[in-house]
């Protein structure tokens, strides 16, 4: 294993609080509006499955998005999330907000993001993480990039590397692999 993959996982073993954007991160970034102004989004059942396993192994998970959408509060409500902060236009205060309320230190935090506004939080957290089609100077930032796109399951990508790196995955999973 190599030393930056060594790293990304000594950095993941310790999270305790996993936060995403929303936009371009658990959706393809599209926001689609009807004549009448309603919003609809799609979001990947593989990364709502990921977030319950990560839950429970005891990793709380937030949100933090710029816009407000009530689409957003419905998914968070069917995935369990008790954690939304929706119109943040500057997402670290609401970072700090977030982690005080938890009492959790920066590097127990993960935070996955896709655009330059996320940036603040990822030079803050203890594992900063960029969707395979952020833009390049996010996943230039970023300590672990996925392979997979946002909306397209790179939250679930994620979520297995803290899985495993915090030795929860077969502990997690093992009702699946061995029954």
């Amino acid at each position: 294993m190599k030393n930056k993959d060594l790293e990304i996982r000594r950095k993941a073993a310790k999270i305790k609080l996993f936060i995403s954007d929303v936009d371009g991160v658990l959706t393809r970034g599209e926001i689609i509006l009807d004549a009448n102004g309603l919003e609809y989004k799609a979001f990947h059942v593989r990364d709502g499955h990921g977030i319950k396993l990560l839950m429970r192994a005891g990793v709380e998970v937030a949100l933090i998005t710029g816009r407000n959408s009530k689409v957003v509060d419905v998914r968070a409500r069917e995935l369990g999330i008790e954690h939304v902060i929706q119109g943040a236009k500057e997402k670290l205060p609401a970072y700090q907000e977030l982690k005080d309320r938890l009492g959790v230190v920066d590097e127990e935090v993960a935070y996955i993001g896709d655009d330059n506004v996320d940036l603040p939080v990822m030079r803050r957290v203890g594992l900063s993480i960029a969707v395979a089609d952020a833009e390049p100077y996010v996943r230039e930032a970023a300590d672990f990039v996925t392979e997979r796109g946002g909306g397209q399951a790179a939250v679930r990508e994620a979520i297995d590397l803290i899985l495993k790196a915090r030795g929860d995955w077969d502990r997690i999973n093992s009702k699946y692999f061995n029954g």
